[in-house]
């Protein structure tokens, strides 16, 4: 049976569930910090990417080439876009991954990759930009877990940055390119390199912030990485997990 790969840029971000599974460190992973568990009588990989889209690309190529996973899932914490009306400790699951700022800046204002023609990704005649569309039916397990559980979910889009927003102001520009209830500096990457592997890919990110002007005494990182891992040792053990990766 596959394993079930699950990856967060940083070792918190998966602690919990390193500790509640088990898992063994191992290491013929390369230069990932990754473990290895059990949940639901499946294999469970629990690997570290390190943070930004370069890093999680290449931790993505290095598991899917090496285990061929039935699933990728991508943890940790994001920004709550304030319209989301998510507040911190409340997770976000993607429905999409949108690659937020690869583009254009005209002098008419910010453009996708549409306008320079060349995609980021294509495979069997589909040509992807800045967007990739995510497993429907997994985020719908995932929906369902959550409620099943008592955790406060909510579906939508999510947008990888390479500058996380500081400010209201710069959120607002983000929402003006792309629908968003989320922002995090992994998942569109990952999702990326999922797709080019034909692998089923989930993100389901604990909320730490919102998207406002930058307040740390309003952020709550040990609430979101706890939580949203708390719901994936929940979700390891689903039963339409495997049904919704295939």
């Amino acid at each position: 049976m596959k394993p079930i790969v699950v990856t967060a840029s940083t070792e918190m971000e998966l602690s919990l569930l390193v500790q509640k599974l088990s898992a063994q460190a191992d290491h013929g992973l390369g230069h990932l910090a990754a473990f290895r568990g059990e949940a639901g009588g499946r294999e469970v990989v629990l690997a570290v990417t390190g943070i930004g889209k370069v890093n999680a690309a290449s931790a993505a190529t290095l598991l899917l080439d090496r285990l061929q996973p039935e699933l990728l899932i991508n943890t940790g914490c994001g920004g709550a876009f304030p319209l989301a009306e998510l507040s911190v400790g409340d997770l976000a699951i993607a429905s999409s991954e949108t690659f937020a700022d690869e583009g254009v800046q005209t002098c008419e204002g910010w453009r996708g990759l549409e306008l320079i023609g060349i995609p980021v990704c294509e495979l069997r005649g589909e040509r992807l930009f800045n967007t990739f569309p995510l497993a429907a039916g997994l985020a719908a397990s995932a929906v369902e877990c959550a409620a099943g559980h008592g955790f406060r979910a909510k579906l939508g889009p999510f947008l990888t940055v390479s500058t996380c927003s500081g400010s209201a102001a710069h959120g607002e520009e983000l929402l003006t390119r792309y629908a968003g209830i989320c922002e995090n500096m992994e998942g569109a990457a990952l999702a990326q390199v999922a797709h080019l592997y034909g692998v089923p890919f989930l993100e389901v990110r604990g909320i730490s912030n919102l998207v406002e002007d930058r307040d740390l005494s309003r952020w709550d990182l040990k609430l979101a990485v706890g939580q949203v891992q708390r719901f994936l040792l929940e979700y390891l053990r689903f039963p339409s997990v495997a049904a919704a990766a295939r």
